[in-house]
């Protein structure tokens, strides 16, 4: 095991700049590097990535692959496996890092698959054990009631999932010193299993459910899509995005696109509002991260109240409306 060193970051790009979630993955990328005395590196794929290779150097980067092949801007499974795969052989990182999202929870298995290691998904803590200097992972299990601690004693890569906005994300600095190294390896396309036919971009209304700071969520308790409207009302009064329950998806009265909880959308911002939903625990799995849970629930017993830091015992068609009108009062709307 002694070959594998330093910790490399699988990052990701939007819009044309690294995603926040990179961000944050070289943010504790670079702690864990420091903590091992080995370098923290990063691949990004995509016609883009080489202007991003300085910006990435920046945030914490010793290292910064790049391919600027245009075959990788738009995610393509077999086509990111194989590049990553190769590069990991090449450099043998000790440990791999990928963002808890869609890119990153279908490479992470497939890598872990052909490369072999361990991995641990959903992680919301990292650290070195410091008699082993092994990695030591931190994930929910069981809904959200419990946490597990976990390393892999002998399986290299170690690798780990990492769950939005539960790391700091690292700070900029124009004077940090790195290489940009383009890869050698190229991906052949008629190689390639998986075609994407077409990408659909999601069109979304003001903040982004996974990038709110505020999100007010409903569940079977709101009762109509109408209902729903008025989580939307407050919800842009606090400048956040509205979520749901599956119920509340099924039902259609929210977008599927916006349904929270371990088959939906994991979130944690700063205040998540829970209106109307009981709290089952495949919904708790999506927003456990949150700084702030604060619950309108009139059954008393409802699980919601065993994780929420705040709750409200109550029609949330009474208590509702004159909450709206303060926030619109003290945002001074």
């Amino acid at each position: 095991m002694d070959n594998y060193k330093g910790v490399l970051v699988c990052g990701e790009m939007a819009d044309g700049k690294l995603a926040p979630i990179t961000i944050e993955l070289l943010g504790v990328g670079r702690k864990l590097a420091d903590e091992l005395g080995e370098e923290l590196s990063i691949l990004l794929l995509g016609s883009k990535s080489g202007a991003l290779g300085q910006d990435a150097i920046a945030y914490g980067a010793d290292n910064v692959y790049i391919s600027e092949d245009s075959l990788f801007d738009i995610y393509n499974s077999d086509a990111y496996t194989m590049a990553t795969a190769n590069l990991c052989k090449k450099i043998l990182p000790s440990i791999m890092l990928f963002g808890y999202t869609d890119i990153g929870c279908d490479l992470s298995p497939r890598l872990n698959g052909r490369l072999g290691g361990g991995l641990s998904m959903e992680c919301s803590a990292l650290s070195i054990d410091p008699a082993t200097k092994l990695l030591v992972t931190t994930r929910p299990v069981f809904g959200g009631n419990a946490l597990a601690t976990m390393l892999s004693k002998t399986a290299r890569p170690q690798m780990a999932t990492i769950r939005a906005k539960v790391m700091p994300p690292a700070e900029h600095n124009d004077s940090r010193q790195g290489k940009v190294i383009p890869l050698e390896d190229k991906v052949d396309p008629s190689a390639l299993k998986v075609k994407v036919i077409e990408k659909i971009k999601e069109e979304v209304e003001g903040v982004k459910l996974e990038d709110a700071e505020v999100v007010v969520a409903g569940g079977r308790g709101m009762g109509t899509a109408a209902d729903f409207a008025k989580l939307r009302e407050l919800a842009g009064v606090l400048g956040g995005a509205v979520g749901g329950t599956r119920v509340a998806c099924d039902e259609g009265w929210v977008s599927a696109t916006l349904q929270i909880g371990q088959s939906g959308k994991v979130v944690s911002p700063k205040l998540y509002l829970a209106v109307g939903l009981s709290g089952a625990m495949a919904h708790i799995a999506g927003c456990l991260g949150s700084k702030c849970i604060v619950a309108i629930n009139k059954d008393n017993e409802a699980n919601i109240f065993n994780v929420a830091h705040f709750g409200i015992v109550g029609d949330w068609k009474e208590i509702l409306p004159p909450l709206t009108e303060k926030m619109k009062e003290l945002k001074g709307k």
